[in-house]
């Protein structure tokens, strides 16, 4: 049976919904996602762009994109963040916050040489990416 898991904005003008399962979740440290996140790390959860859906308010979904790696997907009414499309990947990342029923099940690290927050859990953690995803593959001491 394939699980569709529900979401929202801040103020639940824009929903969304995510179908079967994620391709990869993880936690991101580089300095963009913690900006962006105000936080000091931020879990995402990667999906193929036909997983996600908006069911409801696609008008007021405004997006912003710094670099042709992310293009970050905001609320206009709350600016509550939703999700971010990453083109080079093929995959969007709906923020592990943004669906709560979904059990975030982590199972590496990416940008931990970028890390503000020292996290000791026993997953890999990769300097940048993992080769597969055009990183160097370099992992990063516990």
């Amino acid at each position: 049976m394939t699980m569709t898991y529900e979401g929202s904005c801040f103020c639940g003008t824009v929903q969304i919904s995510v179908t079967g399962e994620p391709v990869a979740q993880g936690y991101c440290h580089c300095a963009s996602c913690r900006s962006w996140s105000a936080a000091p790390v931020n879990a995402f959860t990667l999906w193929k762009p036909e997983s996600v859906n908006v069911v409801k308010g696609a008008d007021s979904l405004r997006g912003y994109r710094k670099t042709e790696h992310s293009d970050r997907k905001f609320c206009s009414r709350c600016g509550g963040h939703v999700m971010t499309d990453h083109p080079g990947f093929g995959l969007v990342d709906v923020y592990a916050a943004t669906i709560p029923a979904l059990r975030h099940a982590p199972t590496l690290h990416v940008h931990y040489g970028e890390s503000v927050l020292p996290m000791h859990d026993g997953l890999p953690k990769f300097r940048d990416l993992p080769g597969e995803m055009g990183g160097s593959g370099a992992l990063c001491a516990e």
